[in-house]
């Protein structure tokens, strides 16, 4: 018998029980210990290219630990050993790559230097290209049986985080098919093994046992997708699911707080602003903007205090950000927009934009601007918002890409030649910037040289950031050392497990 209560009412409950009664996979056999020590786990979007990871559905398979890459990357975005145990820069184009011994494929078969060579380069020549390769060539060669040669076609101080991309893991050489199909079913490395994909509606994994680290405790994964965030919400509290992905904020409230936690998103609310026409091209009228943005309102009423308010482009996600943040010395001041129309655009596709829309428009207006509303599909306002037709736009920008590095990130939305530079931004001493922190190897000195452009850009109030969103994991009471990854590569690891659990074999 279903309980209503005031927030939750009966419809909707019945609703999410007929909806949670198709949606889950089940154990084949939920008596036996084994079938006990199996993970449900619900997740947001159905595979939409069959787990290639060639595409976004690598970050399924890195997420249920059954692809391993070369490296990983750490808290900081430095690479850190996987596959390959070690690296050396032989020179400004060529590296050397040493593999892990002992490593076997779900298949049976081992790791080697051809089978490195293979899997890299399918992914350098697919069509379309992983995005972590687009305008990068490589070209991999075996050196022995474990080790890899990899050139770059120009310098490329970051080709080992570069290899951390989940959408460049190494699957066995019968993944491969000669008509392009990669197919990673009993093809991965990783501590679970993907038995069996069920369409767009879950999958199954099992402990692999010849892992080369240490063993799952979990017998294994159940995954079921599920894109209606209700439905998610409703399978924690109902204990349909173990882990949950991607809790709508709207949901964290009628959930147990203790089973809800808020991980920092490497992505941005931005306002960013027409500098090449209209009103927007004025600073003193930037700045006016900038003032007129009240952060904490948009947070505490539109993320209901589930995000956290900018400081910069570079959000809490990135934790040297905020230690290596100096104040932005040179800004102007704002002048009186004495009714000036402003046209401020969005797109509907992230519900929580045309909000924070309206609320931006009141605060606007209050400052003394006349406003204009303008909000679409994305798919039907991206090319007037790079074509500059707007005097500000709303966006959710991530801020790393696949490299875990956010350079990329700002050359391409405040350079020159940015290919998403929105606020039609051209400045020389930020490329200077930009092409200066390029250059520099991973470490301290490249992200000190981040900060830096990034100071160059937030003095010229062409974007201002104002929130850092986070990302709601629903985690059921009794279960252990599920990790909350900022950049949603990793979830359900080795050491993954319920309370007082085991390896049971």
């Amino acid at each position: 018998m279903i309980a209503c209560f005031a927030r939750w009412p009966c419809a909707g409950l019945i609703a999410a029980a007929l909806l949670l009664a198709g949606c889950f996979n089940e154990p084949a056999d939920k008596t036996t210990e084994e079938g006990d020590n199996r993970l449900r786990l619900a997740m947001l979007q159905p595979p939409r290219s069959a787990l290639t990871p060639l595409s976004d559905d690598a970050f399924k398979l890195s997420r249920w630990s059954t692809a391993e890459t070369l490296v990983v990357l750490d808290a900081l975005g430095e690479a850190k050993p996987a596959l390959a145990t070690r690296w050396q820069q032989l020179d400004d184009r060529h590296w050397r790559f040493q593999l892990r011994p002992n490593v076997h494929f779900h298949d049976g078969s081992v790791l080697t230097a051809a089978s490195v060579v293979n899997a890299l380069t399918v992914a350098a020549h697919a069509s379309p290209k992983p995005r972590i390769l687009d305008g990068v060539r490589l070209e991999i060669t075996a050196d022995g049986e474990n080790a890899v040669l990899i050139s770059t076609a120009v310098a490329d101080p970051l080709l080992p985080q570069r290899l951390s991309s989940p959408q460049l893991a190494i699957l066995s050489r019968a993944a491969y098919a000669v008509d392009g199909v990669v197919n990673p079913v009993n093809h991965g490395s990783g501590p679970f093994v993907l038995r069996s994909v069920k369409g767009t509606s879950g999958a199954t994994l099992d402990r692999f046992d010849d892992y080369w680290g240490p063993k799952a405790r979990l017998a294994g994964i159940d995954v079921s997708f599920v894109p209606d965030g209700t439905a998610r919400a409703a399978a924690l509290r109902t204990g349909a699911a173990d882990v949950v992905e991607a809790i709508p904020v709207s949901q964290a409230p009628l959930l147990d707080p203790a089973r809800v936690h808020e991980v920092p998103m490497p992505r941005t609310n931005t306002l960013y602003l027409n500098t090449r026409q209209g009103a927007m091209q004025d600073p003193h009228l930037r700045a006016a903007v900038r003032d007129a943005v009240n952060r904490q309102q948009l947070v505490a009423n539109v993320y209901e205090n589930r995000a956290d308010v900018a400081q910069g482009l570079l959000g809490p996600a990135l934790p040297w950000a905020a230690a290596l943040r100096k104040p932005v010395a040179q800004r102007v001041d704002a002048r009186a927009p004495n009714g000036i129309t402003l046209t401020l655009a969005t797109f509907s596709d992230r519900a929580e934009l045309p909000e924070v829309a309206v609320y931006l428009a009141q605060q606007l207006t209050a400052a003394g601007f006349t406003v204009k509303q303008v909000v679409r599909e994305y798919a039907q306002i991206e090319a007037d918002a790079l074509a500059g037709k707007f005097d500000a736009f709303i966006l959710s920008r991530a801020t790393v890409l696949d490299s875990g590095d956010p350079v990329a990130y700002l050359y391409s939305d405040f350079s020159c030649e940015g290919s998403f530079n929105i606020s039609q931004l051209c400045r020389p001493e930020i490329d200077r910037a930009l092409q200066q922190a390029a250059a520099i190897p991973a470490g301290e000195a490249r992200r000190e040289a981040i900060m830096q452009a990034e100071r160059l850009i937030l003095a010229t109030d062409a974007a201002i950031p104002m929130l850092h969103e986070r990302v709601i994991q629903g985690e059921s009471h009794g279960i252990r050392a599920v990790l909350r990854d900022p950049r949603e590569r990793t979830l359900i690891a080795s050491d993954t497990q319920f309370d007082g659990g085991k390896i049971t074999d």
